[in-house]
């Protein structure tokens, strides 16, 4: 709460938006699919094999078993993750972003299939000394309103310089 009301200190008006309701979870492939593009060499070289967490939903085995989506799943995932990014442009509205908790609600999850620009900051500790954080989430295409309101909490703020005890 005091660090929205830094937020509002700042001549920001929040209001509240509900995000899409949309299974997301359907579209995690896309992400997996994605992923095991990008590190397919590794894969494809055996070189997986020396990361050191192979747990089985370690990225190493999402990226193995990423090789194996059927073509039809990735297609129909990326028509919802189409909806997904519409959603998200209808839920907007007229704002320029949004701020919301870092970790916790869909948030994260749909920001990384939407690729909406985001800026995460401290604004506090809790209550076992664990550092808290929140997000700035702006706009596709959107990151100078975010990046500048992110920086002039930062401003404002001391966050940033604080650090958990050892």
């Amino acid at each position: 709460r005091a660090a929205l009301a830094t937020v509002r200190g700042l001549g920001v008006e929040l209001e509240e938006i509900v995000l899409p309701d949309l299974p997301v979870g359907d579209m995690l492939v896309v992400l997996e699919v994605e992923g095991a593009a990008a590190f397919d060499e590794l894969t494809r070289s055996g070189r997986d094999d020396e990361l050191v967490r192979q747990i089985s939903n370690a990225w190493p085995n999402v990226f193995r078993a990423a090789q194996l989506v059927p073509a039809v799943q990735y297609v129909q995932a990326q028509r919802a993750r189409s909806l997904l990014m519409h959603e998200m442009e209808s839920a907007l509205g007229d704002l320029d972003g949004y701020v919301t908790p870092s970790f916790g609600g869909p948030s994260l999850l749909i920001t990384n299939l939407t690729g909406h620009p985001a800026v995460v900051l401290p604004h506090g500790f809790r209550e076992d000394g664990t550092p808290a954080s929140f997000t700035f989430v702006g706009r596709n295409y959107g990151e100078p309103a975010i990046v500048t309101l992110a920086e002039a909490f930062q401003r404002a703020t001391e966050h940033h310089l604080r650090h958990p005890e050892l």
